[in-house]
């Protein structure tokens, strides 16, 4: 199938706006609807003037109406904030269910069970039916459940990057002892776009610290990623750039394993499109992943500690939101999984 008419709800934020761009260079989608919220409708490039050479193709943004975005869509990404998206996500694939629309929540709304959710979210849940009905889509470990989901609950962009640096580790995973620390940092643009006086340049410039310390909503994503055989630490901090996600990863796994476990990464990364393992000693860059889909991974095991470090860097924009949405979408209608996502990584 190709010429798939998509919808995307919120396209002026940042994922939004990341997911317009993908969309419009996919060979096999066609952008035929936009809905936005409050004052942001109308022509999409007086929100996004970077997006004119665009506008005549353009379809306007409009208030969102589902039964429209139902009808007249064969996929619709919803990238609304939390709390939202999985409400408007799974209204419209109710409405669309009969005629097979496809929908993608780029949201954390769908992705944990109900009282997790509001524990970890401070925020009503959805319907648990939407949240059963849910595949989550991480590739790397959901493959064959995407390619038959018509609902999928795009992972959050820390969880991806964490989950990504400990898969590899298959049934070693069952050895770890103690908890895995995740030391992660990340561009401001995961905080999304709506004005705050923390992420302002005359904040932030020069500037990092920790954020959300012991109560980010990704710590229980984490570890249900990882089939809830480990307790993960998460510390998340802000990093003054714009996008990119760094991870430190440090796990006690048994000193008689550590010869095995780079093959082990190797062997994991061999087969996956967008996860490459980087030679021994080289270590990941987020310039190097940005404006990608991509995951670098590098493994070093540290005989004075007795730990297994990890590192990872995605982009929080691409394989933490809109790539893997877009990936997740490849899946589902049974393209090339990299189709459209075979792209050069922004450095500068």
């Amino acid at each position: 199938m190709s010429n798939v008419r998509v919808g995307i709800v919120g396209p002026t934020g940042y994922a939004g706006m990341e997911l317009v761009r993908l969309v419009v260079g996919h060979p096999r989608m066609r952008l035929v609807y936009l809905a936005g919220s409050g004052a942001r409708t109308g022509a999409l490039d007086a929100h996004l003037p970077h997006l004119h050479v665009l506008a005549d193709a353009m379809p306007l943004v409009e208030a969102l109406d589902v039964e429209k975005a139902a009808n007249v869509c064969d996929l619709v990404f919803v990238a609304l904030p939390s709390g939202e998206s999985g409400r408007v996500a799974w209204q419209i694939w109710q409405a669309g269910r009969q005629h097979g629309v496809k929908v993608i929540d780029l949201s954390g709304d769908l992705r944990l069970p109900a009282d997790a959710y509001e524990a970890w979210y401070g925020k009503a849940a959805v319907p648990q039916e939407a949240i059963s009905e849910a595949c989550y889509g991480l590739p790397e470990r959901h493959r064959e459940s995407i390619r038959g989901a018509s609902l999928v609950a795009n992972p959050g962009c820390y969880a991806t990057a964490c989950a990504l640096a400990v898969l590899p580790l298959g049934d070693l995973l069952a050895d770890v002892e103690g908890p895995i620390v995740f030391d992660a940092k990340s561009g401001v643009t995961g905080a999304g776009r709506a004005p705050k006086e923390h992420l302002h340049l005359g904040e932030l410039a020069n500037d990092a610290y920790p954020y959300r310390v012991g109560q980010h909503q990704h710590t229980p994503e984490i570890e249900q990623a990882l089939g809830g055989r480990v307790r993960v630490l998460l510390t998340t901090q802000l990093l003054p750039v714009p996008r990119g996600i760094l991870v430190c990863a440090y796990i006690a796994i048994p000193p008689d394993a550590a010869p095995m476990v780079y093959d082990r990464y190797a062997s994991f990364c061999e087969d996956e499109p967008f996860v490459r393992l980087l030679v021994y000693g080289e270590m990941p860059h987020i310039k190097a992943v940005n404006g990608t889909n991509e995951c670098h991974l590098a493994v070093r095991w540290d005989d004075r500690s007795r730990l297994l470090q990890v590192f990872t860097a995605i982009d929080n924009l691409g394989k933490g939101a809109a790539g893997q949405a877009v990936q997740n979408a490849n899946l589902m209608f049974g393209w090339p999984e990299d189709e459209g996502l075979r792209l050069v990584p922004l450095w500068m």
